[in-house]
């Protein structure tokens, strides 16, 4: 299994990113995902959460209203929008997957998950 996250960079505060994660030997829409973000000197932290098959949603209090975590069945990826940014969501973002048998988005921690992404660099500026 292969996950691959992409579309981090530079950008300034109130701009927006949108980061992919595509998948191999895993099947996005059998899967609960979600994204999580490490920032320099803290813990990783759960972002948002997509279920399995109804399109069900979770997302972090800090990114509700800006964030949208989303799926593509036919191309096995999931996507993670990213609106109105600022400086505190400056962060390593991590894509994460995990077989599942039922709709639930309540995995919220990393233990939960069995498959991760290298990570992608989210720089905010000020």
């Amino acid at each position: 299994v292969q996950l691959q996250a992409s579309g981090g960079g530079l950008v300034q505060t109130g701009g927006s990113l949108r980061l992919s994660c595509a998948a191999s030997g895993i099947t996005f829409s059998y899967s609960a995902t979600a994204w999580f973000r490490q920032a320099p000197g803290k813990e990783r932290e759960f972002v948002a959460s997509l279920g399995r098959t109804d399109g069900r949603t979770y997302y972090a209090d800090s990114v509700k209203g800006r964030f949208t975590v989303s799926r593509d069945n036919a191309k096995n990826t999931v996507y993670l929008q990213m609106n109105n940014l600022s400086p505190p969501d400056t962060a390593v973002y991590y894509c994460a997957a995990r077989p599942s048998y039922s709709d639930s988005v309540f995995y919220l921690k990393g233990a939960d998950y069995n498959y991760w992404g290298q990570g992608t660099q989210v720089t905010v500026s000020s």
